[in-house]
């Protein structure tokens, strides 16, 4: 078997019990996981649903799940029996902080609720991640991503920019963010509690944190009371705003500032444009301008082949990217030079592709020590060291209450 190395990040030693299943929860525990803490996947016999997510190696280890869990431990825990909810309340008792995506009256039905867990543990952060906050009437309902990006008007932004139809962005942007998020409360509470020793209750909704992102890029003229305008950033919003074709594929440009605008019509042979062309004075006329002024570029672009015109840009200072594919993505000059990917051998899948944690520290170093687990991987030796004896770990696998893969039993 060979030796887990010891967590050596800025973490290190805070322990985290990990109710959370999909993406959101999951995410925010790995980039703490990253950072040194010590998590704790509580699994029900089924598993993280994400465990289901094709294509897979081997039952119950599809690769969703396997970028989204490195650096945790896996124990199985019915909590509808006895033993089982009484092996979780002796975690309770020694972690940091326990987090959930489980609505709270389902966790109030279970017997987990903040005041129970606090009277077990004076110092346990309690963090709780629902789809909407306790005071509106959408209080309690389900929600997932799309319903978020729906909520959030995200579908209908993309037909204002130029989409025949409705429809939903292909990444879990929300989930992410509000992972993101999730982290960063959790940080901020440990830091809290270290000054005053005491435990508290966080509500972190999803709806209320995207609503904020979405607006935040597009209130528009509903900032100001009364309205100023309607709602939206119309430089965002045309549908002019694209990668534009070149004469053999497509770039990514972002022509924003005066000195882009001066450099770029420079290239064109038409500098005095900038000064005569009173859409172009400033960020205000230029935004005011943005669907004519985008089209302007997207013919411009037309002349030069991509390579050409990324040639040009950078040389002029201009920011400007090839249009990635995912599979050229994977095959990104920087990214692999960067050694932001890596072939790795999983204990149990074999070689998968592993993406790097993003951030460099000069010291207290994040690291990668362990991989996505197995169902229950670690539930004998999480129940070891909760106290829990090899009697009644074997009468837990014995009913369900807990479970591991074969041949791990006392």
């Amino acid at each position: 078997m060979s030796v887990v190395p010891e967590a050596t990040g800025p973490l290190a030693g805070i322990r985290i019990l990990d109710l959370t299943s999909v993406i959101m929860g999951p995410y925010a525990t790995q980039i703490l996981g990253d950072l040194g803490a010590d998590i704790l996947k509580v699994e029900s016999p089924t598993g993280d649903t994400t465990r289901g997510v094709t294509p897979m190696r081997h039952p119950r280890m599809g690769w969703v799940f396997l970028h989204m869990n490195r650096n945790k431990r896996s124990i199985v825990l019915d909590l509808k029996q006895p033993s089982g909810m009484g092996a979780l309340l002796d975690l309770v008792r020694t972690a940091d902080v326990i987090v959930s995506n489980v609505r709270p009256k389902a966790m109030a039905r279970l017997g987990l609720g903040y005041e129970r867990l606090a009277a077990i543990n004076s110092r346990l952060i309690y963090l709780s991640l629902v789809g909407f906050n306790e005071d509106g009437p959408y209080a309690g309902q389900p929600v997932y991503e799309d319903l978020i990006q729906g909520l959030t008007a995200v579908p209908n932004l993309l037909v204002a920019a130029g989409s025949p139809h409705p429809h939903y962005v292909p990444l879990s942007f929300n989930d992410r963010g509000v992972g993101l998020n999730a982290a960063i409360v959790l940080l901020a509470a440990i830091v809290a509690r270290s000054r005053t020793g005491a435990s508290q209750r966080i509500e972190l909704p999803m709806f209320e944190t995207m609503a904020q992102s979405a607006l935040g890029d597009q209130m528009g003229g509903l900032t100001f009371e009364p309205p100023l305008g309607p709602p939206g950033y119309t430089r965002t919003l045309t549908p002019e705003r694209r990668p534009y074709a070149t004469s053999d594929g497509y770039i990514c440009v972002i022509i924003y500032t005066d000195k882009h605008w001066r450099s770029y019509l420079s290239l064109l042979g038409q500098s005095d444009l900038f000064d005569t062309d009173p859409r172009l004075k400033n960020l205000g006329t230029r935004n005011d301008n943005a669907h004519a002024l985008y089209a302007l570029l997207s013919e411009a672009m037309l002349t030069r082949s991509t390579a050409e015109w990324l040639d040009a840009l950078l040389a002029a200072d201009i920011p400007a990217t090839p249009l990635h594919t995912l599979d050229s993505l994977v095959a990104d000059p920087h990214l692999n030079a960067s050694d932001f990917f890596s072939i790795v051998e999983h204990p149990s899948e074999g070689p998968i592709r592993e993406m790097a944690i993003p951030s460099r520290w000069s010291d207290t170093k994040p690291s990668v020590r362990r991989r996505a687990p197995l169902l229950g991987q670690h539930s004998v030796e999480i129940l070891r060291e909760a106290g829990i004896d090899d009697a009644r770990i074997a009468a837990m696998l014995a009913s369900g209450a807990t479970a591991a893969p074969p041949g791990d039993t006392p």
